[in-house]
This record gives C-alpha cells, sequence and structure tokens, in this order.
C-alpha cells in the first residue's frame, strides 16, 4: 500500500470505525477481490461490535498490497460519504487526483508516455512480467472475474493470459489507455519503469 494511503486510513482510523459497517459487503467484497484471506476475514468477523470490526480491518489492510486501498474504495459503494471524504483528503494532501503518480521518474517524453501501445508493445510487456502481473491489470480495472478469464483461456501460456488481459484493458479504455496509465499501474504493483520503457524499444 503507498505511504500516502496508509496515512489516510491511519489519520482517519476513529472516524472510519465510526461510520462502516464492514461485515455486511466490505468484508466479503474484500475477500472476493483476494485482498482478505479467509482466516482473516474469520478473523475480523469474529469482532464483537461493529466499531471493532473496522478497526481489525484497518489493522490488516496496509499490509494486503498495492491494491488494498483502491480495492478498498470500491467496497465502499454503500458508504458513499466516506469514500468522498477520503478521496479529498487525498487530493488535499497530495495536490493531485487519487491513483496518479508523478511521472517525473520515466525516462520517456511525454509524447510517448500519451500515446496507446501497440499490441506489439503490450506483447513484449507480457514477456517481461512476471507473477505480479495480475496486480498489474487489476490496477488498470480489470475485475477478477476479468483475470481468470484470461487465465483460464490460456491455461498453457502465461505470457498469452498476460497479454490478453492487457488488450482486453486496450479495448475498454480506448485512448485513455497510454502508456502513462501502464507505468503508473507497473509503480503501483512496485515494478520498475524501464520493464515497460525496454518493451517500447
Amino acid at each position: 500500500m503507498d505511504p500516502e494511503h496508509r496515512a489516510v486510513l491511519r489519520a482517519h482510523r476513529l472516524y472510519l470505525s465510526g461510520q462502516l459497517l464492514v461485515s455486511d459487503s466490505i468484508v466479503p467484497f474484500l475477500y472476493q477481490e483476494e485482498i482478505l484471506t479467509e482466516a482473516q476475514m474469520e478473523d475480523i468477523l469474529s469482532q464483537p461490535t461493529d466499531s471493532r470490526r473496522t478497526l481489525k480491518l484497518l489493522d490488516l489492510l496496509p499490509s494486503r498490497g498495492p491494491r488494498a486501498f483502491p480495492v478498498f474504495l470500491r467496497a465502499l459503494e454503500d458508504f458513499s460519504w466516506v469514500r468522498e471524504k477520503l478521496l479529498l483528503e487525498l487530493q488535499t494532501e497530495t495536490g493531485k487526483s487519487p491513483g496518479a503518480r508523478s511521472t517525473d521518474k520515466y525516462q520517456l517524453p511525454a509524447s510517448v508516455l500519451q500515446k496507446v501501445p501497440s499490441d506489439r508493445d503490450l506483447s513484449r510487456l507480457a514477456s517481461r512480467l512476471g507473477p505480479e502481473w495480475e496486480a498489474v491489470v487489476m490496477d488498470l480495472g480489470l475485475t477478477a472475474e476479468d483475470v481468470f478469464r484470461c487465465r483460464s483461456d490460456h491455461a498453457l501460456s502465461t505470457q498469452a493470459a498476460v497479454l490478453s488481459a492487457l488488450i482486453l484493458w486496450k479495448r475498454r479504455e480506448g485512448r485513455r489507455a497510454t502508456v502513462q496509465r501502464l507505468l503508473q499501474s507497473l509503480d503501483a504493483a512496485e515494478i520498475h519503469p524501464s520493464v515497460l520503457e525496454d518493451a517500447l524499444k
């Protein structure tokens, strides 16, 4: 989880514990999206009060990887006022929209960052990604069901499954499926930008 996301959860810990009812929809959704394990879900639900359940969830979330915060925000569908408060806090803290990350460290010109990668570019990237590819494509917006389908359709080739997922993202996002967006998701999965930079050569 990004440091700014962790800081926002910590700063609003008491507020969240007083606002959220996590057992009905939030915890099951986080389990469905593979943010929480079954044991962690049971640990949360075993707490005696709603407030204690929320606090237990907030204890666990920061250690659940780069997808934990964006998926948590998606889980707040029934608590839109809470989600808006967290998003506003992030914008205030960082001066940019949630999920946006600085591109200053990327060794690519702005013209390349804004272009839509070709299928060949995506194929070369797919060959360079390891097991963290699922975190990358889910940060891009694919669902757990999308990832499962790509894996099932290409059970004999991980590279083909990754490429299928990346092309699905590109088809859905159209002109918004830019190199810069890819770099942001690689960054979220703690993958060095040179992996994509090499694929674009």
